[in-house]
This record gives C-alpha cells, structure tokens and sequence, in this order.
C-alpha cells in the first residue's frame, strides 16, 4: 500500500466518524437553529480549532513511538485496529436515534466558537479516536512524520467544514432528519459503522505484513 492508498483509507474513516451524529453535530445544528448560518459556522470554526489540537497531540504521539520506542509502534496499531474494530461493531448494532435539538439563546460569535472548541476537546470519544487511529496511518515509512500530520490535519479540517458546513447551512432539513427520522440515522451509523470495520482491519493487516517482512 503506498501513501495515496494510506490517505483514501483514512479520509474514508474520517467520513466515517463526522457523518454519525454526535455531539459536535448537535452543537452545530443548536447553533444554526438558535443564532442561524453565522452562528452555527462560528461553531464550525471553534470544533475545527479542536482538530487542530487533536491532530497535535496524535503526531507527538506517534513521533514518540516511532521514534523513541519504536518496538511498541506494532502493538499500538494492532490495539487501535482493535478498539475501532469494537467501535464500528458497535455502530453497526446499535440503533442511534437523536432527540430533539433544543435551540439555546442567541450567543455572541466569539462565545460560540469558544463552546465549540470546547465540545470537541471535552468530547471523550475523539480523544480515543487520535490514539486509536493515528498510529495507523503516520508511518515512517511514507516520510516526515510532521508533513504527515500536517496533510491529515488539513483533511479532518476540511471533512469538519464540508459535514458540519452542510448541517449549518440546512439546519432546519437537516434537525427534520435527524429528530424525525429515525431510520435515517440508524442506517447512516451502521453503514459508518462498516466503514470503520473494514478499515481498521485492513490497516491492520498492512501493519502486520509489514513488521513481518522486516
């Protein structure tokens, strides 16, 4: 698998993860609803200030592995491809449903971005995303491990405004489908669900024949 190969996989996780309604969506869509487009793109701005953050402390992660302790790097993929393996099951069965979103006061837009950089860094599951993910996909191999992070942070960026961007602009369609349809949000999070499945353990077959062949 060369590093083109490596990026599709992960800018398909990425989808993934951002299409399931969560609580970064929610945020957005409370905004849009509460304070309209400007509002809920100023809380675009504050969780994508969030993935800045996250992108971070993944690559000093995997530098650290790679680096210092590069023996633990193997094992560390194969936990993660694990963990996402339960995550993506876990979709998969569930039956996600999404109450309805309550529109809170108009805020400032300077608040709003800062609640926004605060829901995503407060938000456990991302957290155990970084850690369970990164190690996948910045690898040695493919180069500097900075230049790297650098690309699948403008990815997770760029997949934050596209998702969320589209929630904020058709807040009102988009709290119809998300409170009013339940089918509709069942059927998003178990085929994100697969996604992650199959991802995971192809990744982790990489990593495998890889250490294998060394």
């Amino acid at each position: 698998m060369d590093y083109s190969d490596n990026l599709w996989i992960f800018a398909t996780l990425l989808f993934g993860i951002i299409i399931v309604p969560g609580m970064d969506m929610i945020f957005v869509l409370a905004n849009a609803l509460a304070g309209g487009t400007r509002a809920g793109l100023a809380s675009i701005l504050g969780i994508m200030g969030g993935g800045v953050v996250h992108t971070i402390t993944g690559t000093l992660g995997v530098t650290v592995l790679a680096v210092l302790i590069p023996q633990l790097f193997l094992p560390m993929l194969l936990v993660g491809a694990a963990y996402m393996v339960w995550v993506g099951i876990g979709l998969m069965r569930s039956t996600i449903t999404v109450g309805a979103v309550e529109g809170s006061t108009a805020r400032s837009l300077t608040t709003t971005v800062w609640r926004g950089f605060l829901t995503c860094m407060l938000n456990p599951k991302a957290w155990l995303f970084i850690l369970a993910v990164y190690p996948q996909f910045m690898k040695p191999q493919y180069g500097s491990i900075p230049r790297q992070a650098l690309i699948m942070g403008l990815l997770t960026i760029v997949m934050q405004f596209l998702i969320y961007g589209a929630v904020a602009l058709g807040a009102g369609t988009a709290r119809d489908v998300l409170t009013g349809n339940a089918r509709a949000t069942i059927v998003v999070g178990r085929l994100a669900g697969l996604l992650i499945v199959l991802a995971a353990i192809f990744t982790a077959w990489q990593g495998w024949v890889q250490f294998a062949a060394q």
